[in-house]
């Protein structure tokens, strides 16, 4: 079942492809770096590259995806977010996105408050752990059979 991870470009959205990464199992890759894309494409991930606050963008490179990774830091990473005011607009367009895009499961990597999506199953990583012990929870929650 496909995964994506928004904020791919992200040291820990790295690291959750990282440990995502399966033959068997169809990755995608939200960035707005085109160097990571490119990157990324050469590893065998389906890549979109954009401005993560472009919500309808967001929404159709998810089409299709079980799970989706929200990773919060490429909110407020200091990239430009053209089509929000600020970070918590950007979360509430990310949770629409995924909803409109018929997601059945959202991990939010945060450390503060998220908004609900509109989806079945829904789970926060703590975006204070390590990368790699994010990654290790995040591919966790995906290959869990319910949240």
């Amino acid at each position: 079942m496909p995964v994506m991870v928004v904020g791919a470009d992200t040291p820990v959205g790295e690291a959750i492809i990282r440990e995502v990464i399966d033959p068997d199992r169809e990755v995608r890759a939200f960035v707005s770096d085109p160097a990571v894309g490119v990157r990324l494409k050469e590893a065998g991930v389906k890549v979109a590259v954009g401005d993560v606050s472009d919500a309808s963008h967001v929404s159709a490179a998810c089409l299709r995806c079980h799970t989706v990774v929200l990773v919060c830091d490429a909110g407020r990473d200091g990239r430009e977010i053209s089509f929000a005011a600020d970070a918590t607009e950007l979360l509430g367009q990310w949770a629409q996105a995924v909803s409109e895009a018929g997601a059945k499961r959202v991990i939010w990597v945060a450390n503060h408050p998220v908004p609900e999506a509109q989806i079945p199953e829904q789970a926060t990583v703590d975006s204070d752990l390590s990368p790699g012990e994010i990654a290790n929870q995040v591919a966790d929650l995906d290959d869990a059979a319910v949240l």
